[in-house]
């Protein structure tokens, strides 16, 4: 199944063109020709099912057939992620909206290899990784990203999440399960936001820590071993997401 992104708002009526981009691509790389079935997805949710209706060289359209509005998740989970290694980096994105996260905040920590000349350039790319991500593995929520931020001025925005973690190398080691049954204990529920900072391949300074830890984010292990910063991010969210399911 071929699936198409279009914004929000865009699916209105039963016949929909997609956009250049993909119009060039589902007519000379994809073939599609008039009846083939394909998906459209527009990030908040929806997921729209019909089949070709024309193909040129540079226009496709949809007739709409089916109309889903998948609920919102019942968590968001936020990953606040130090700049990796270009390769890394694409790699890390892709796992997580595969995985489900809902937002990326790149943050430019001090140990970080690369640093984006034009951030927004940088972001315009890494969300774009986004959209092609969600189109191959059907998630219908488009996984945002912000621009890339200091870790201190990323800080001073005061972002409130029910539970803020922080994977580290440097303090005793508390388990996922640990610390989300310690929430659980006190407030009887899952928390409905989770935000994870994950460090650069140098991972975070003494300093960056203690920033962290000030505003509030939970030490957990992601165990005995060095991981790449892509397995990291992988393993991470795959716990939270799991823990978020065992305890709904």
């Amino acid at each position: 199944m071929h699936r198409f992104f279009l914004p929000p708002g865009s699916v209105t009526g039963d016949r929909v063109r997609l956009s250049d981009s993909d119009a060039v691509h589902a007519a000379r790389v994809l073939r599609l020709q008039p009846g083939d079935p394909v998906v459209i997805l527009d990030g908040i949710g929806g997921e729209f099912g019909g089949e070709v209706s024309t193909v040129d060289r540079r226009e496709v359209t949809v007739a709409i057939r089916r109309r889903q509005q998948h609920p919102p998740r019942a968590a968001t989970v936020t990953l606040i992620q130090a700049i990796a290694k270009t390769k890394a980096m694409d790699g890390l994105l892709q796992k997580a909206v595969e995985l489900g996260v809902s937002r990326v905040v790149p943050l430019t920590a001090s140990h970080c290899i690369s640093q984006p000349d034009d951030s927004g350039d940088k972001r315009d790319k890494w969300q774009a990784i986004a959209v092609e991500s969600a189109k191959q593995c059907g998630n219908p929520w488009l996984m945002k990203i912000d621009d890339p931020v200091s870790p201190q001025k990323w800080i001073d925005r005061r972002e409130p999440f029910d539970l803020l973690l922080i994977g580290s190398l440097l303090d005793p080691p508390r388990s996922f399960r640990a610390v989300f049954e310690e929430f659980r204990g006190a407030h009887g529920r899952n928390p409905a936001s989770v935000g994870i900072l994950i460090g650069p391949e140098g991972d975070f300074s003494p300093a960056e820590y203690e920033v962290f830890r000030a505003a509030g984010a939970k030490s957990i292990t992601l165990g005995p071993l060095i991981l790449r910063v892509e397995t990291a991010v992988a393993a991470s969210v795959a716990v939270i997401q799991h823990e978020l399911a065992a305890g709904g």
